[in-house]
């Protein structure tokens, strides 16, 4: 139904008989509800709303991404309802915007903001009653030349998948880089660290048959040097560590015993700090083809990250469990958490926010993490702690069949 229909709808309205203005409104009562439907049945979220931000339609999926309730919104200002919603930057008369934002609720997603003026052009007297007699029509101006904006139309689409696959690229190219720059600056840095160790053993040899009182305080200066070699040889082996995949040594393993042999290597440590440790271990955890000495080094740590994270008496809570597809091992702390503009650091090398953090440990552990298949999911809870979830495929699972959707069948 046009709006040409509606303007000749409304200028007849006083001739026309009951009973025509009862079918003309089932009429656009079904075209409305018709419009709904194939609105509620796309993908993207689409929002209607009038000049001054005010909500008339959202559908479903629109709902869905920020967890909106259509009732609760209708009549509503839409940074009402959306808050952080910078709604005059996006309202601007006859242009259309289109802005990427991040959501963290009900989901955290990136979604693209399309939006778009809705004007409606004014008809010349003449294009009114066709029953009198039409004057001779002017040209009409063209609509961008017709001012008035009566709403937006708002289109809202899911970019998250993509966003991440462009970040996880872009990470691949740059750990490759940071790969060859460590093959070479390795090369270039151990040659002389061994040459400086030999000459180190050679000059503590001749030190032997000097006077006592000299040799004393050289073989202090000594002493400090061979400590910053293996300093400067310990970052050099950590950073290689953390970026050029190791062959995997596979053997099938329990989670829940290497999580145990963890907790036992570094019961010392955690007991100084005074971390109380709580384990929930699920029974029936299927054995896993792993190699347990890099997973063991990833649970090592993110155990060492947890109780440096926390003051004294801090509660470290490790849970396994499994589902169809994964099995999982959760570290929650009761530290300070990560502030929100460092989230996107944590996994970058040399980044740390301990003063004596290498800033490669997540970086080490999420490449063991990925070279055995599985994923990280960080939840932060700022000033309450941090959850980190190790998500591990069950390799024993060669294919999962899906729920017959309407795709799946054939046509007749």
């Amino acid at each position: 139904m046009t709006s040409g229909f509606l303007e000749k709808l409304i200028e007849r309205i006083g001739r026309i008989r009951p009973e025509e203005v009862q079918n003309y409104l089932l009429r656009l009562a079904r075209e409305k509800g018709f419009l709904e439907t194939i609105f509620n049945a796309i993908h993207e979220g689409v929002i209607v709303t009038d000049a001054q931000g005010i909500i008339s339609f959202l559908n479903d999926a629109a709902c869905d991404l920020f967890g909106l309730v259509r009732d609760d919104c209708m009549g509503r200002a839409l940074s009402e309802r959306i808050t952080g919603l910078d709604w005059p930057s996006l309202a601007h008369s006859e242009t259309i915007i289109s802005r990427d934002m991040e959501v963290f609720y009900p989901q955290n997603r990136f979604i693209n903001f399309y939006v778009a003026p809705i004007s409606l052009a004014r008809r010349d007297a003449g294009d009114g009653d066709t029953d009198t007699p039409r004057k001779p029509r002017r040209p009409r101006r063209p609509a961008a030349e017709t001012p008035g904006v009566v709403g937006y139309a708002i289109i809202l689409r899911d970019i998250t998948e993509t966003r991440r696959t462009t970040e996880q690229t872009i990470e691949s190219e740059r750990l490759n880089a940071l790969t060859l720059l460590a093959a070479g600056v390795a090369h270039e840095i151990g040659n002389p660290l061994n040459s400086l160790t030999i000459h180190l053993q050679l000059i503590e040899r001749k030190l032997r048959r000097v006077p006592e009182d000299i040799r004393e305080d050289l073989q202090t200066s000594l002493r400090v040097a061979r400590e910053e070699i293996t300093r400067l040889d310990y970052i050099v082996t950590q950073f290689l560590r953390a970026i050029r995949p190791a062959p995997l040594e596979i053997t099938i393993e329990n989670l829940n015993g290497l999580v145990q042999e963890s907790l036992a290597f570094l019961a010392p440590e955690l007991k100084d700090r005074d971390i109380l440790v709580e384990t929930e271990l699920r029974e029936g955890m299927p054995p896993l083809p792993l190699d347990r000495h890099q997973i063991k080094q990833a649970f090592y740590n993110i155990i060492k990250n947890a109780a440096q994270a926390m003051k004294s008496g801090g509660i470290l809570h490790i849970r396994t469990d499994r589902d169809e597809d994964h099995v999982s091992v959760t570290f929650q702390d009761t530290g300070g958490g990560i502030p929100a503009e460092n989230m996107s650091k944590v996994f970058d090398p040399y980044f740390t926010t301990k003063e004596s953090g290498s800033g490669l440990g997540l970086l080490i552990v999420r490449r063991i993490i990925r070279e055995h298949g599985g994923e990280i999911d960080i939840v932060n809870n700022q000033g309450r702690g941090l959850e980190l979830t190790i998500r591990l495929p069950l390799r024993d699972r060669r294919l999962r069949m899906l729920s017959e959707g309407p795709s799946s069948r054939l046509p007749e």
